[in-house]
């Protein structure tokens, strides 16, 4: 394995980095481990804020408007997605997915997102899932 100053040494200095744990302290990443392991995943998962307010917020005011759901719901479904998408794809830790969603202020239609998985180390060597939009 190289160091640090191997690695500096071919690369340069880090000019900027921004851990896992700061995005998800700043919101930028939201952390949906636990909702996640009840959907199979054995590793801490985080959407990003774009994809939770896509695909996952859901208000009351929604649900009156055009159809009930809840954001419980919405989020298990794109974490069941996911989880069979990586059962299923061990080859890649990055996969792409086309999403169905009811879209806020949409009508009661399902519509497509692209979003992506990336499966890969977080601010240390263990595995973390984030998704993504494309």
């Amino acid at each position: 394995m190289e160091s640090m100053d191997d690695l500096n040494s071919i690369f340069g200095e880090v000019i900027s980095a921004y851990p896992r744990a700061q995005a998800l302290a700043d919101g930028t990443l939201i952390d949906v481990t636990v909702q996640a392991a009840e959907a199979g995943f054995k590793v801490p998962v985080a959407v990003t804020a774009a994809v939770w307010s896509e695909v996952i917020a859901w208000s009351d005011a929604d649900s009156a408007r055009q159809i009930h759901q809840d954001e419980r719901g919405r989020l298990h479904d794109l974490l069941w997605v996911a989880f069979n998408l990586a059962r299923h794809h061990k080859a890649s830790n990055r996969m792409a997915v086309q999403h169905y969603r009811v879209q806020r202020g949409g009508g009661a239609r399902r519509k497509p997102i692209n979003l992506v998985m990336v499966i890969g180390p977080g601010d240390d060597p263990a595995p973390v899932v984030t998704y993504a939009a494309q």
